[in-house]
């Protein structure tokens, strides 16, 4: 009797067994249909580092567009200022076999060879904010970001349009000017907005050094300035965190900052409009006018990878509308090469 039951419930132990495991099968089936539904992208993405607050936005704005929720698999590495940190993860991207590439280069030139590597594996390769400057344009598949040089354009009419109606002669304007990474598409584009007016206009250019984006950086070349000369009336700032550092330097030499060039400040202008220091600097009258520079490029990196999937080929060169800032009410308008740009009055 007891072998019998024995056996018995050793069948209902098989028999449950059975059951358990056509049900797991059953699940798993159905669980990979459901994902096979939803196609995942995988993205990697080298940002170059976060040297300011406009870096962190824009290294934001991508996590959050290409997000799991969104359909995407990202793979995030911060290249820390180095381009031989971000041509390696792009290296990694392509051994990973990732669907795209999101590349935020350092400079703009050193890209041929890995992106070619890029190209031969047939992974698309999407440029963000500053550009490359590649032989064979094909290595990569379109670009996304501002219009640095006429940024700079826009600021240095800015510049023109103030002094003129504040009476101040083209040769009594002094200006200094803080670059940023020297060789990243934000500080050539600037950089030749301001040189080019100086050059039309006449105006006294009296020194230009890199701050690298940075308030530290730009601090310790506006000190270094202000033992240099002693007739600076503009700051011409690439970006917001070196006009921060900048006016930390110029108060701290005992000078005033703001507008009013004929009664001895000095006017800082900069680029971005991200900073809420800055903006707040803007308000009260320490930075005359910022040159909108916007970091959200996520979404617009989300649609172009969306338009190329639905086989669609998107522009080679995608440009973002900017406007200036200004606490000056008189000046509503620029004009550059004949097209108006409006000013934001900020106060």
């Amino acid at each position: 009797m007891k072998k019998t039951v024995n056996l018995t419930a050793i069948l209902l132990l098989l028999a449950t067994l059975l059951v358990a495991c056509r049900s797991t099968a059953v699940s798993s089936q159905s669980s990979s249909e459901s994902t096979e539904g939803k196609k995942t992208i995988t993205v990697g993405f080298s940002q170059l580092g976060a040297e300011s607050d406009w870096r962190s936005t824009n290294t934001e704005s991508m996590l959050t567009a290409l997000s799991e929720e969104n359909g995407y698999t990202l793979i995030y590495k911060n290249g820390q200022q180095k381009q031989a940190n971000q041509i390696t993860a792009l290296r990694m991207f392509i051994q990973q076999d990732v669907d795209y590439i999101v590349l935020a280069p350092e400079t703009e030139t050193g890209w041929d060879f890995v992106l070619q590597e890029a190209k031969d594996a047939g992974i698309p390769v999407i440029i963000v904010d500053r550009r490359v400057d590649v032989t064979d344009r094909s290595l990569y598949t379109c670009w996304v970001g501002s219009d640095f040089e006429l940024e700079g354009q826009k600021m240095a009419a800015w510049i023109h349009d103030y002094t003129t109606m504040q009476n101040i002669a083209p040769e009594d304007i002094h200006i200094v000017h803080i670059q940023g990474t020297l060789g990243s598409t934000a500080q050539l584009g600037r950089t030749r907005g301001l040189t080019n007016a100086v050059r039309e206009y006449g105006w006294d250019l009296l020194a230009q050094e890199s701050g690298d984006f940075t308030e530290v950086r730009g601090k310790e070349v506006m000190a270094e300035f202000l033992r240099q000369y002693d007739n600076i009336n503009i700051v011409y700032c690439e970006n917001d965190n070196e006009a921060i550092g900048a006016i930390e330097a110029i108060e701290a030499a005992g000078k005033k900052v703001g507008s009013n060039i004929a009664a001895g400040e000095i006017m800082v202008v900069s680029f971005d409009g991200i900073n809420e220091k800055a903006m707040d600097y803007l308000k009260e009258g320490k930075i005359s006018c910022i040159a909108e520079c916007n970091p959200l490029h996520g979404p617009r990196v989300q649609d172009l990878i969306e338009m190329i999937e639905a086989g669609e080929t998107p522009a080679k060169y995608n440009y973002v509308n900017e406007t200036l800032f200004s606490s000056v009410s008189e000046i509503k308008q620029v004009t550059v090469d004949g097209k108006s740009y409006e000013v934001t009055l900020v106060n």
